[in-house]
């Protein structure tokens, strides 16, 4: 089994919560996971000192696999020459030197794709046919079946049901059917302030209706700019994951608690649909027999 933790928006500069920050370290050390995953919004206006201190937080997580990918915050929104010239100048020097990356854990092949657009889409964000393509060789390269294919970007490739004023990027139903050819199990994001955790179908039928992708969309893990049921609130996901299931289990901080506390479990199994011999309620059971 895969030990997951997702963290996402992290926002170091004013809205950053130090109280918060140290909440999610100390969870962080207690869970031990076998990867971590911080999707993008590093920092709050895209300053070397705000990367700085970002970077001094991932530092301080435990010595496992780090993925990360930008978010539209960590390109300079209002220096206009920067975002035009180098917007990737102090996340290159401080986050990571790659923009788009393939990571191997044992289990699982995480590829994280750069969704900011700096020029075009500095909200909203866009992935390009090119990174598309790039996905597509690091996934066919996959042999085992029983490896996970996961996708990470910052922004959303499917909105939330529920929640108004949340536009995906454009052209998202491209690259969903696409992810779908390639047999993607997982995507998680960011951007949105507030959790979401469901099935691509849920919003998005698609070519290929027997296939869904499990989307879990983490809330601002350390800021107060959480957004509608998580305004002012924090999140994370802790993703527990095998050859046949995923479990994402949402937590929230709490005030009183001074911790991270779960509020729900969800439980998908692979590709939409259970296997023959597992399927109704014994193999949710089966598939939820590890708690955490």
């Amino acid at each position: 089994m895969i030990s997951l933790l997702h963290v996402s928006d992290l926002h170091f500069g004013p809205p950053y919560h130090e109280g918060v920050g140290r909440a999610l370290q100390g969870f962080a050390h207690r869970l031990k996971p076998d990867c971590i995953v911080a999707s993008g919004d590093f920092t709050q206006r895209a300053k070397a000192e705000q990367f700085a201190a970002a970077r001094a937080f991932l530092d301080e997580f435990p010595p496992v696999p780090l993925v990360v990918t930008p978010g539209n915050h960590d390109v300079p929104l209002l220096r206009v020459a920067e975002r035009v010239l180098d917007p990737y100048k102090h996340y290159r020097r401080y986050i990571h030197q790659e923009l788009d990356t393939v990571t191997d854990i044992p289990g699982a092949r995480i590829v994280a794709l750069n969704s900011t657009a700096p020029l075009k889409a500095t909200v909203n964000g866009r992935i390009h046919r090119w990174q598309i393509e790039y996905a597509r060789e690091a996934f066919a390269a996959v042999t085992d079946p029983k490896t996970l294919r996961i996708i990470v970007a910052h922004h959303h490739f499917a909105p939330p049901p529920d929640f108004e004023s949340a536009d995906p990027m454009p052209d998202a139903r491209r690259a969903l059917d696409a992810f779908t050819e390639m047999r993607v199990d997982l995507i998680l994001g960011g951007h949105l302030h507030r959790a979401y955790i469901g099935n691509s179908l849920d919003v998005y039928a698609g070519a290929d209706r027997e296939h869904g992708i499990v989307i879990a969309q983490s809330g601002t893990s350390t800021s107060r700019r959480g957004r509608a049921r998580e305004r002012e609130k924090n999140s994370l996901n802790v993703l527990r994951l095998t050859p046949q299931g995923i479990r994402v289990t949402h937590y929230m901080y709490f005030e009183d608690a001074g911790d991270f506390v779960p509020t729900s479990r969800h439980i998908f199994f692979r590709r939409g649909r259970p296997p023959l011999e597992g399927a109704g309620e014994d193999g949710a059971i089966w598939m939820d027999e590890s708690r955490g």
